[in-house]
């Protein structure tokens, strides 16, 4: 076992033991050091794998547990993801602890999102590329901003701070929902472009085809006739050679004659 193998093997050991810390988080810090950039790419890739199979097993063991225990395994994966640059999962599982945190503030008031905790993940959504997750979040977000007690107040500054919010996020969502379409227009512009050259292909592929028949059609068609001239032509000969001395230049003649029909018929 290579030492890196023992480093993960430790990893997974605090993972399982529940040591969702910032000494865990340092530990996988350590990991990431190395001495060249391709290492360096080799390694991120393998906790990359280990982190997201270890937090689907440890996000479904952990359903049974409290808000705040689940909120705190949720930000400890989101951290590790982040140091591996893992943006994809980092950003599904800040969205999930967005969600659970909303859902659960009607209980517990302490975990209401806040519009700028909103703003900030729509922001990094659309900047990362990820543009259906920024279009649902940003759906999600004005729902929760315009039930928000602030918003329904009508306070003055505590309103057009809101009322800013709720604006930029619509602007995100827009550009994230052209962004969408736009994708689709391309993907399936691309497919189409793919079916007609496809069907394109196949009557010419036919018409091809059918030409190659013809043309050795054709082409047995003479074999076959220079074959009958041939031995005609050889007949004609022997009856010549039968006959007593006659035309003697007409046998020099039939026999160039008969070389020119073996020369078409092996040139075809």
């Amino acid at each position: 076992m290579s030492n890196f193998d023992k480093q993960l093997s430790f990893l997974r050991t605090l993972i399982h033991g529940r040591s969702f810390c910032d000494a865990t988080i340092r530990f996988l810090e350590s990991l990431l050091v190395s001495k060249d950039v391709k290492s360096f790419i080799e390694v991120r890739s393998s906790l990359t794998q280990f982190l997201r199979s270890e937090s689907l097993s440890v996000i479904r063991s952990i359903a049974a547990k409290t808000v705040h225990e689940k909120l705190l395994v949720l930000e400890f994966f989101v951290r590790a993801f982040a140091l591996v640059g893992d943006q994809q999962s980092c950003l599904a599982l800040r969205y999930e602890a967005l969600v659970m945190r909303e859902f659960k503030s009607a209980s517990c008031q302490w975990l209401q999102v806040s519009p700028v905790e909103w703003l900030r993940f729509v922001e990094d959504a659309v900047r990362n590329g990820f543009h259906t997750v920024a279009e649902k979040a940003s759906e999600n977000a004005l729902s929760c901003l315009e039930n928000n007690d602030d918003h329904k107040s009508g306070g003055v500054t505590v309103s057009k701070n809101l009322k800013s919010i709720i604006s930029e996020i619509t602007r995100l969502r827009n550009s994230a929902m052209t962004s969408v379409s736009s994708g689709s227009v391309q993907v399936q512009t691309a497919e189409y472009l793919k079916r007609k050259t496809t069907e394109q292909q196949k009557p010419d592929l036919l018409n091809k085809q059918k030409r190659c028949l013809a043309s050795t059609s054709f082409r047995n068609g003479i074999k076959r006739q220079n074959i009958r001239k041939l031995h005609e032509h050889q007949s004609l000969v022997q009856s010549s050679d039968e006959l007593d001395g006659r035309h003697p230049n007409l046998r020099s003649n039939d026999q160039f004659h008969c070389q020119f029909i073996s020369a078409n018929l092996f040139n075809v």
